[in-house]
């Protein structure tokens, strides 16, 4: 019913200025015909001013008639640009309003996701993400008074394009995993997988240079591999029905970096495996906060992690929090900027501050509980405190400057050298990485024949509230 009468009100707006355009077109009648009568005056005869008077009537409808057909086909083609002309000053701005609105939320998404979230909310006012209260103190002192302190909300005003940042890319990935949740399935390619979300990826996030863009390449880690696989050119990995993958990707807006995964499964048996781990990792989202000591998130993620038992393949598994594994600090263009999240017991006591971004995630795994480097890498990042090291290889130079250029201080793979059209560059990529300009990041993997999962989400520690940036519908 609200579409008809969406439809419905342009018509009437436009009768009305049908009836306005006949009158206007009527006095413009009258002055000519009268201007007619004084030419006349001036230059006919007696005998002939009738005559010429009945000519200049009919001369002047014809002119109205074709005046008012044109006018009405001028405004109808104003009123579907949406345009302002004159009288129709206020229902044109009615009719802009209305767009406005069509394109407010989610509606105008297109299915594949083709239009960037800047254009479905032109306002720049983007979803914020679940806001929670902190967690009291020790001593059992309420965290509420931060969110009606007008010292505190002035602060987080202060802030407000850096939440705005977040926000934004965290709309993309939430349109981005609900894109890939549709159609990610057994017998695809690992490559086919990685390559289809990241151009979904770009699309949403209108990638600019180092403005917005990807934030690091896509994680598809999978059973026994825990983190940091992505695959190089002519991987032959496929997807099967009982892997256990875990899909870890991230975006940016102006080096604000969202970090989110989720673990996809096919097979039925590993449910009580992702339950275990995204209850763990929305335990240590609950317990975090302001003055908060990481250790103590280390030791209430690691109680309910092992509180779970799975039961795989008629054997049963206490689930382990994979120990060297943490979450971490968010800085602007730097993933990893200090301070490490344990997800088990005996960490470091430092607190957490106001202002902070974390990557609260954790990792269950059947396995030992310990990952160690294996496999072919494919992740590599510029040492963000590096300072000007003399480079002798002229190739290891232009190389540098590619990844200077286009990732900075972020993450970035093989696969996206190759896109840019490099080639041969693997020597200049090693000797960057003897120079430590350039870390690589291998794959990280449990014993071999074990299953791990991953989930993780983005925390805002702003100053009147916890804001769960990437939090969606899906986990």
């Amino acid at each position: 019913m609200a579409e008809l009468q969406r439809e419905a009100e342009p018509q009437l707006l436009n009768g009305d200025d049908l009836n306005g355009d006949r009158d206007d077109a009527d006095t413009s009648e009258s002055v000519k015909k009268k201007r007619r009568k004084k030419k006349r005056t001036r230059t006919a005869g007696p005998a002939g001013t009738n005559e010429a008077e009945g000519d200049g009537e009919a001369l002047g409808v014809g002119d109205a008639t074709k005046q008012l057909e044109q006018q009405t086909l001028e405004d109808k083609d104003r009123a579907e640009d949406g345009e302002e002309d004159g009288d129709e000053g206020e229902n044109s701005s009615g009719k802009k309003k209305r767009k406005k609105k069509k394109k407010k939320g989610l509606k105008g998404q297109t299915d594949p996701p083709s239009v960037p979230v800047c254009e479905l909310f032109p306002s720049g006012d983007f979803p914020k993400g679940e806001e929670c209260e902190y967690p009291p103190s020790k001593d059992g002192r309420s965290a509420a008074w931060r969110t009606t302190s007008e010292e505190k909300r002035a602060l987080d005003r202060a802030n407000e394009e850096m939440w705005s940042d977040f926000r934004q890319a965290a709309e993309a990935h939430r349109q981005v995993r609900s894109y890939v949740n549709g159609w990610i399935k057994p017998g695809m390619s690992m490559i086919e997988i990685c390559e289809k979300l990241e151009d979904c990826s770009r699309r949403l996030i209108k990638e600019d240079g180092l403005k917005a863009g990807l934030a690091f390449p896509t994680g598809c880690s999978i059973n026994h591999c825990a983190a940091h696989y992505t695959p190089n050119a002519g991987d032959p990995t496929v997807l099967r029905y009982d892997d256990v993958c875990k899909i870890d990707f991230g975006t940016h807006i102006n080096g604000r970096i969202i970090d989110c995964a989720f673990t996809v499964t096919f097979n039925p048996k590993y449910d009580r495996l992702l339950e275990a781990v995204r209850d763990a990792t929305n335990t240590g989202i609950r317990v975090a906060g302001i003055d908060v000591r990481l250790c103590d998130v280390g030791e209430i993620i690691q109680e309910v992690m092992e509180s779970y038992e799975v039961e795989i393949d008629g054997k049963t598994y206490q689930v382990k929090p994979i120990r060297n594994l943490n979450g971490h600090s968010i800085g602007q263009y730097r993933i990893h900027s200090g301070k490490t999240v344990p997800i088990v017991k005996g960490g470091e006591a430092t607190r957490m501050e106001e202002g902070e971004a974390y990557a609260i995630e954790t990792f269950g795994s059947t396995g030992r509980g310990a990952v160690h480097d294996d496999m072919e890498c494919s992740h590599y990042m510029k040492n963000f405190n590096v300072g000007h090291v003399p480079i002798r290889l002229p190739r290891a130079k232009h190389l540098l400057n590619v990844i200077n250029e286009n990732f900075g201080t972020l993450a970035f793979c093989r696969r996206w050298l190759d896109r840019l059209g490099e080639s041969k560059y693997l020597m200049a990529l090693k000797n960057l990485c003897d120079l430590g300009i350039i870390d690589p990041y291998p794959p990280l993997c449990d014993i071999k024949g074990s299953y791990t999962a991953q989930y993780e989400h983005t925390i805002l520690l702003r100053p009147t509230c916890k804001e769960v940036v990437s939090r969606g519908d899906d986990y």
